[in-house]
């Protein structure tokens, strides 16, 4: 059964915005039908390591009869595909992230994943292109994400800069 998703692309080593359109030429070749693309948004490092390079950050809506393990597992093959480190400290600069930040309704919580993404509702440059791409869009609990980007105030800078 084909499920609607959203995955959320970022970028801050090398060529950035190569790295994003890469990522969605894998998933297209790897048969998962990208069906919109968000601007991209120079965005500042949120986590755990916040001295390094800015971000470039988008969103897209996507199409697949995977199951959620096996869109995690591709995701992270594309990633690695990139030249990212999957051994690499969390949060550290990387050429290519791809988070599976929603899928369906689905609620899932395993070792490797959560669905919807935790820090979905939490992130300005996760809602900022998920917003451009359906401003209705709300949470398998039926919270608004639209809510979520008004509730967090200043900071975490998101930038519109172009497209992909």
């Amino acid at each position: 059964m084909a499920r609607t998703g959203y995955l959320g692309l970022g970028s801050n080593v090398g060529d950035r915005q190569s790295h994003l359109r890469a990522a969605v030429d894998l998933l297209r070749e790897a048969g998962v039908e990208v069906e919109a693309v968000s601007s991209t948004y120079e965005t500042e490092p949120v986590g755990e390591v916040l001295d390094q390079a800015d971000f470039l950050n988008a969103a897209i809506r996507i199409r697949t009869g995977l199951e959620p393990e096996a869109l995690l597992d591709l995701c992270k093959e594309i990633e690695a595909q990139r030249g990212r480190a999957l051994d690499a400290p969390r949060h550290s600069p990387r050429p290519l992230d791809v988070d599976l930040l929603l899928l369906g309704e689905l609620e899932l919580k395993t070792e490797r994943l959560t669905l919807p993404h935790p820090e979905v509702s939490s992130r300005r440059f996760v809602l900022a292109p998920l917003l451009e791409l359906d401003p209705g869009l709300s949470l398998p609990d039926g919270a608004r994400l639209s809510e979520a980007l008004a509730a967090l105030g200043p900071g975490q800078r998101a930038v519109p800069s172009g497209s992909l």
